[in-house]
């Protein structure tokens, strides 16, 4: 006398079974749709097709808040929507990260906050914030010696190590001075931003990398306006020691002087803008 009910269960588990297989394929076509099409806007626009989406944002505490209000002149150029957005990133960052101080260096609020803020900032843009290739960030107070080339340093980016290196004095400095196009914390966020887009495969990472690529091809087949690139004295002659470091000046160069950037060299402008989705803050 118990089959029915034994047949029962088994019908209703035979259910359950189907409809989270049914589940499971409304999923995979969903997703598969809408990549579809996000890739076709990406084609047309080079821009993601969202940005900011969250379920939960995470929160600054009021400290933390108060050093982006007077140190990051960044941040209080954003409207009040994208400082939101923005807490939240500088919130998630300081969490993924781990903060080491070096040669009896403290890591205070102050640290973690500016350091991730820089981040933030450059990956405003992106979909994908986290900089996946840095897992580590060492800070020394001072110029620092690296084993890597017997030399002292003051910053530097090891991908085989997934390590961000800075030295605090010079990367204060240049948020203190954000006009003469020389920014430490930039230009090594930048570096790791580069080598993570030519390994990740993600919609953020695919723009920047394509893009850096439309820049060198346009700078090979326009030898005067390379020329005139480097003519200018506009970008320090470091730009042009290869295309890491040319990267990682014109993005320098492009945060601190937009204005006059985009007026002297509008399609290099253009690109770069392009390659960080920036599309806020008077960009």
């Amino acid at each position: 006398m118990y089959y029915p009910i034994i047949i029962q269960n088994e019908a209703l588990g035979g259910q359950i079974i189907l409809g989270i297989l049914f589940a499971i394929l409304f999923y995979m076509i969903l997703h598969f749709l809408v990549k579809t099409l996000e890739m076709g806007y990406v084609l047309r626009n080079m821009r993601p097709w969202y940005t900011h989406f969250y379920f939960f944002q995470k929160k600054l505490n009021r400290d933390q808040k108060n050093i982006l209000k007077k140190s990051f002149p960044f941040y209080n150029r954003l409207s009040k929507k994208h400082q939101s957005y923005f807490e939240h990133r500088v919130a998630c960052f300081i969490k993924d990260k781990d903060f080491i101080g070096r040669d009896q260096f403290k890591i205070t609020d102050e640290v973690e906050v500016l350091i991730s803020a820089t981040a933030v900032m450059l990956t405003f843009g992106f979909r994908d914030f986290y900089i996946g290739i840095i897992s580590k960030i060492i800070v020394y107070p001072d110029v620092y010696y690296s084993k890597l080339n017997n030399t002292y340093h003051k910053g530097e980016f090891n991908p085989r190590l997934n390590t961000l290196v800075l030295c605090w004095k010079d990367f204060k400095l240049g948020l203190d001075v954000d006009n003469d196009n020389l920014n430490l914390g930039i230009h090594e966020f930048t570096h790791a931003i580069h080598i993570n887009s030519m390994k990740e495969r993600d919609i953020s990472s695919t723009i920047f990398s394509d893009t850096f690529k439309e820049l060198t091809e346009l700078l090979l087949n326009e030898p005067n306006l390379r020329e005139a690139l480097v003519n200018s004295h506009y970008f320090r002659k470091y730009a042009f020691t290869n295309q890491f470091e040319f990267l990682a000046v014109i993005m320098e160069t492009f945060i601190e002087t937009p204005t006059e950037f985009k007026a002297k060299f509008p399609e290099v402008y253009g690109k770069t803008k392009q390659m960080l989705n920036f599309h806020f803050a008077g960009y």
